[in-house]
């Protein structure tokens, strides 16, 4: 893999002993198209640089692309990329070996997926007629010297089935795989020119292909097979982009409906683009009203963006603005915590860039009604910095009390933190003191954010509670092999009553869901 370039896999499990590491706070995933790159694999990126490396940069038929160059533009600093493909067909590669072909197919399909590979018997025993080494490359474009990333296979065998056969050592492989029946004997060496004696490369031939448009349900995926949206299953982000699906051509109902539940149950927020039809505020206010979609774990910033394409020189494009924000929230999330800098928020955009549409001081007001933030013109009187908003959705599907944006910012970020920092119970749960370290671990962490005054800065309760005794884990909860938490935040009595989740931990995965919770009960508890 690149340098500098991190596959986003399983988090590996915390110790028991171990404080609970706050998670990252505005790392945002994207999901769409782009020119080449692993498929329905989330993959980190610490600048556009390392996406153009992996992802092959900018393209036409890429929103994605544009939006995560903005991303980084306006202040990102790391966005976990999803490649979505429909069809597609990586390029083949054809070694000749006697009268017959050791053929190869890539891993990722496209046209712009160029490998090629080498053959030598350099070290071979010389009556061993089985064993090569092979060299696999998967280059910057055709025919160039730019190595993205290089596989070595030494002494690997066509002979019995083996841990050096060809078939088991590249089950690891991330460039290709076999393709066709083994031939009669080993590929012969590749040699630069007849006779010559360095070893040179054969390149793939050519038949890479990109496939179909992408439609709503490939943006969506598949849940059982974590394709899709469903490759970011386990990981942990905040914020999820999923850009148009080519220009002038807009998610449907069923990605946002899908994508605003997978956001609720990983405690992140879905960034929405306003249509690329809203091309005034009259007619997004219009469309505002009587939109069919809206979700608390949902943000949207109005108008969308114009500013010049480096594909199309000197040609202003109108793009959409999820990247842009995004990146914007991370860059404020830099200075200061997401929960105590929410309430100032503004959004300024860099040079080059500007709202599509202007939007004066009186409609970004009535934006702000309809749970919608916006850009404002600079040409037009400020109304200053706003709160942060969400989009306008029903408090009971998240399960909990009405909370302003910062506050279930904060909680998300919490369960978030202590989901991936307990995982270790799961394998533990058998112990006898199990539970008494888990809630020593997360009691630990909550009372050190009180001292900080994080949860008195939004309004919630400042009382930490932690329980995970015999009532929640019993028999049966040990036969699904589950361990069970229960932790929140209490009010003084009188002053309102406690907030409360409950975590699942099982080897398969994490859970975690508001709960009601007793307040005689629990105080009396104390």
């Amino acid at each position: 893999m690149p340098a500098g370039l991190h596959s986003a896999g399983t988090p590996e499990f915390v110790h028991s002993d171990t404080p609970v590491r706050p998670s990252p706070t505005a790392l945002t995933a994207f999901v769409g198209r782009t020119l080449k790159g692993p498929v329905d694999h989330p993959v980190a990126v610490a600048n556009f640089a390392q996406y153009t490396q992996h992802f092959g940069g900018l393209c036409p038929e890429s929103p994605l692309s544009y939006a995560v160059e903005q991303f980084f533009e306006h202040g990102g600093r790391t966005a976990l990329i999803v490649r979505v493909v429909n069809g597609g067909r990586p390029p083949t590669l054809d070694l000749p070996a006697g009268e017959g072909w050791l053929s190869f197919a890539g891993r990722s399909p496209g046209r712009a997926e160029h490998l090629r590979a080498a053959v030598d018997h350099d070290g071979i025993p010389p009556g061993d007629a089985q064993r090569f080494n092979l060299v696999v490359q998967q280059v910057r474009e055709r025919r160039s010297e730019r190595i993205i990333e290089q596989e070595i296979y030494r002494g690997v065998s066509l002979g019995k089935d083996g841990p050096d056969h060809i078939a088991r050592a590249l089950e690891s492989s991330r460039l290709v795989r076999l393709a066709g029946a083994l031939p009669d004997c080993r590929p012969e060496p590749t040699r630069v020119a007849e006779g010559a004696q360095a070893v040179g490369y054969v390149s793939d031939n050519g038949d890479g292909d990109d496939g179909r448009a992408l439609d709503d349900y490939d943006l969506i995926g598949s849940e059982s097979l974590r394709r899709g949206l469903f490759a970011l299953e386990g990981q942990a982000f905040n914020f999820l982009c999923i850009p148009p699906l080519d220009r002038g051509r807009d998610p449907g109902s069923p990605v946002w409906l899908a994508a605003s539940a997978f956001c609720r149950r990983h405690h992140a927020l879905l960034i929405v683009d306003p249509p690329e039809g809203w091309r005034s505020s009259a007619l997004a206010l219009a469309g505002l009203r009587d939109a069919p979609f809206r979700a608390p774990e949902a943000l949207m910033c109005y108008p969308r963006i114009e500013t010049f394409d480096r594909l199309a020189p000197g040609q202003s494009v109108n793009f959409a603005s999820c990247g842009v924000f995004a990146g914007l929230l991370a860059a404020a999330d830099a200075a200061a915590p997401a929960w105590w800098n929410a309430a100032a928020f503004q959004l300024p955009v860099r040079p080059g860039c500007r709202p599509a549409t202007s939007v004066s001081a009186s409609e970004a007001l009535q934006f702000a009604a309809l749970g919608v933030n916006a850009f404002q013109d600079s040409r037009q009187p400020s109304l200053g910095a706003l709160p942060l908003r969400a989009l306008q959705g029903t408090q009971a599907a998240s399960g909990l009390p009405p909370l302003s944006l910062r506050a279930r910012r904060l909680l998300a970020w919490v369960a978030q933190s202590i989901e991936r920092a307990t995982r270790w119970a799961s394998r533990e749960r058998d112990e006898p003191d199990v539970g008494e370290r888990a809630c020593h671990q997360v009691l630990q962490f909550l009372e050190r954010l009180v001292a900080e005054g994080a949860f008195e800065s939004v309004g919630l309760p400042t009382r930490p509670f932690v329980i995970c005794d015999g009532s929640l884990n019993d028999l049966a909860t040990a036969v699904r092999g589950e361990f069970r938490m229960v932790y929140g935040l209490d009010a003084a009595p009188g002053r309102g009553a406690p907030i409360g989740w409950l975590l699942v931990q099982k080897a398969s995965g994490s859970r975690t869901q508001p709960v009601p919770v007793n307040p005689y009960a629990l105080r009396s508890r104390a």
